[in-house]
């Protein structure tokens, strides 16, 4: 299975250039488009509503919309619920106090979205294809470097529960004086359900993490003859390089005969930015309607060839 997110300024096109990919590999693969950005811009492409379950468009291409607002919320009450079971013995502390204020808290949107990308992955393997139409730069750039920080995190979280554990069991092995006699502590690390968790964690971070920088992933970068989207872009490719992310492909989207000078200039400044990077141009065309069908999808320029 191949993994490909497109990603790139608000507005350059993205959603359109991923439609049109998940359009062209489907007639010879199968695959799935998911689209991750609030915008939601993926329903009004293909003509159909979509919602955050899988819908079948055509025979080999399949259909989703993430609802941020409402997986966030769903996290949210999982890792709250996580929370009370793990430290009951606080509940003196009033600690609902806490929790109420944690929907204000920064991240909680990056790892919604991480973790609807790791269960996508994991529970989808029937498709050749997995396509992801992402947030605009700063948000994308965010959720896929949650995996690398949270392993950071993580370990030392194991280290600090460690001591704790270490401390806690010496204090209750003590027993009048002390001599210079080892203390074994009468636990074992397998029992602890906080460090079993923590382990849970890091081991699910470090399996998606090695997906999202492994060579059936990719990441295409959508972007227009600009100099705006020049400079944003040049934002996320170096995101991308920090992160160990695979960049496979450049989208120069709507190109025109009036812009093709700037075309000329934008893509020479990103080439210099990320060499031996193949670079697609996409003319810029109108909207085609045929009855209640939008045709935009199915462009007339080759994407899907770069995956095959």
């Amino acid at each position: 299975m191949k993994i490909l997110f497109f990603t790139g300024k608000g507005g350059v096109g993205k959603s359109t250039m991923a439609a049109a990919a998940a359009w062209q590999l489907s007639q010879k693969k199968r695959v799935l488009i998911v689209s991750l950005d609030p915008a939601h811009n993926l329903g009004d492409i293909f003509g159909v509503t979509i919602g955050d379950k899988k819908i079948p468009y055509a025979e080999s291409l399949f259909l989703k919309e993430i609802d941020l607002r409402k997986l966030s919320k769903e996290y949210l009450k999982r890792e709250i619920s996580v929370l009370t079971d793990t430290y009951r013995y606080l509940q003196t502390l009033n600690l609902d106090n806490y929790f109420s204020v944690l929907k204000y808290s920064p991240g909680i949107e990056e790892y919604a979205l991480l973790t609807s990308i790791e269960k996508t992955i994991r529970e989808e393997k029937d498709f050749d294809f997995i396509i992801f139409d992402t947030p605009p730069t700063g948000l994308t750039l965010r959720f896929l470097a949650l995996p690398s920080i949270t392993i950071t995190w993580i370990d030392r979280l194991i280290q600090i529960r460690r001591t704790i554990l270490e401390k806690r069991h010496t204090i209750h092995r003590i027993r009048g004086t002390l001599d210079d006699k080892e203390t074994i502590l009468d636990y074992s690390e397998e029992d602890d359900d906080v460090l079993k968790r923590l382990k849970r964690l890091n081991d699910n971070y470090q399996s998606l993490n090695a997906i999202l920088q492994g060579k059936d992933s990719a990441v295409v970068l959508v972007y227009n003859p600009d100099i705006l989207s020049l400079r944003e872009s040049g934002r996320l490719i170096e995101g991308l390089h920090d992160l160990n992310l695979p960049l496979r492909l450049f989208i120069n989207n709507k190109v025109t005969g009036d812009n093709e000078r700037m075309s000329d200039y934008v893509d020479e400044r990103m080439g210099t930015m990320a060499r031996d990077i193949p670079i697609k141009r996409i003319a810029l065309s109108k909207v085609l309607l045929d009855g209640k069908e939008n045709k935009l999808y199915d462009i007339d320029e080759d994407i899907a060839s770069a995956f095959l």
